[in-house]
């Protein structure tokens, strides 16, 4: 089951556009922490370089683009129109860009001030987009599962955020909270409830349209969204009533469900039209397997708790979760989305008079697999980092480096053609 989409109701090309080419300059900064920094940062999630890098790139990388690209999808997919777009764009992706930058310096060098100025440089962000967003949604029916699952992937921003402030305020203030605990749910929160049901109310749709494969079954895609909000909520209500027994059940509950979603996008993948794998497919086989696997791990974890008091798990965890399944989600989307809205808005600037070019001439495969390359070497340094810190951590915060700048190199490509295009099609229109 998929949602309509009104294309008519895009936003300007550089409203979405300028978060995909900031992200991968947080990509290299991340690499570069790492390569930086070392082994260190695989000694424990504590470290004020981890929690730098890893605010860096779930705020600096993956939540730019979600938001970039629910500025896109919001009117597309779902008919809510965003009041003032590009203004609302500029603001957003400069508030994200400089929140980012302030809470990893203030982990980095546990600054209270910089924490608290990046807490709330991101705190008036987020709320400046969901009150957007809950604008253009008001009224908006909830016809399909994308848009209910854009809908909850809402809550599930804002219960990540204002975790988050939560947390850095005990920080700042030196406030007595369950730490351990509130740490744990506010990355539920973020990896689950925000990331988890987005990317699923957002492969609802991209899926079949871009890979070929057929639509969603219903029942599932209606109530994978409710599932996860359901488990978190719980999870939440387990900590605040300290309930360990409860919360394990949630974190337990909220894997199987993320599995049971991966397996069935695999299974739709195997059915696909296009019998050559594209860069795009990759990219989500590689997140998938990886996807699993970590839920595998955070499924052990909660039946066997004592496992995840090694610091070596958790980080692997981290790992194999966000750069080898969310990132590779991300990076693999903005492959199909970018050259198909170059392409979309070149056909309207034609006036249905001069034809675009073909996306694959917009974005060529041979770069798109150049990088992919270059990431899954990446990735792989990673992992292996992760095992043998000493030896390989360097080298991978290197490789992630160069993979982001590869990334943001193809895809300045790509705006350079579209440019070039729209140049083109205007002299042959004046011509006319």
């Amino acid at each position: 089951m998929q949602a309509l989409l009104s294309f008519e109701n895009a936003p300007p090309f550089a409203a979405p556009l300028r978060f995909f080419l900031t992200a991968p300059a947080f990509g290299v900064l991340g690499g570069l922490l790492l390569a930086w920094v070392g082994a260190d940062v695989m000694a424990s999630r504590w470290m004020p370089a981890t929690l730098a890098l890893t605010h860096l790139i779930t705020i600096g990388f993956m939540l730019q683009i979600m938001l970039g690209a629910l500025i896109q999808i919001l009117p597309v997919v779902a008919g809510a129109n965003l009041p003032q777009p590009l203004v609302l764009a500029r603001v957003v992706n400069i508030g994200l860009s400089l929140g980012a930058l302030l809470l990893a310096g203030g982990f980095l060098d546990s600054q209270p001030r910089l924490l608290g100025a990046g807490a709330g440089a991101l705190g008036l962000t987020a709320s400046i987009f969901l009150l957007a967003a809950a604008q253009a949604l008001r009224g908006v029916p909830t016809t399909s599962p994308t848009t209910r699952g854009l809908k909850l992937a809402m809550l599930g921003l804002g219960g990540v955020v204002g975790l988050g402030l939560l947390l850095v305020l005990a920080l700042v203030f030196g406030w007595n909270v369950p730490l351990l605990q509130l740490v744990d749910l506010h990355a539920g929160w973020g990896l689950a409830g925000w990331g988890g049901v987005l990317l699923a109310a957002v492969a609802f749709v991209v899926v079949p349209m871009f890979q070929l494969t057929p639509g969603y079954p219903a029942k599932p895609s209606w109530w994978f969204p409710r599932l996860i909000l359901g488990a978190l909520l719980l999870w939440t209500l387990a900590v605040l009533a300290g309930w360990p027994a409860l919360a394990a059940l949630c974190q337990a509950l909220a894997a199987i469900t993320g599995i049971v979603f991966a397996l069935l996008t695999m299974r739709l993948q195997s059915l696909r039209r296009r019998a050559r794998p594209d860069v795009t497919y990759r990219y989500w086989q590689l997140g998938l397997v990886a996807a699993i696997f970590a839920l595998i791990m955070l499924f052990t974890a909660a039946v066997m708790p004592g496992i995840a008091d090694d610091p070596r798990w958790t980080i692997a965890f981290g790992v194999i979760l966000m750069a080898g399944g969310f990132i590779p989600f991300i990076i693999g989307m903005i492959y199909k989305i970018v050259p198909f809205l170059a392409w979309l808005h070149l056909q309207n600037c034609g006036q249905a008079k001069v034809p675009a070019p073909a996306m694959n001439k917009l974005l060529p495969d041979a770069e798109m697999q150049a990088q992919w390359r270059s990431y899954l070497v990446a990735f792989m340094l990673l992992a292996l980092a992760c095992l043998f810190p000493d030896s390989f951590a360097r080298v991978a915060g290197v490789a992630y480096a160069v993979a982001n700048a590869w990334l943001m190199l193809t895809l300045v490509r790509a705006i350079r053609r579209y440019r070039q295009h729209t140049v083109l099609i205007l002299e042959k229109l004046a011509a006319r």
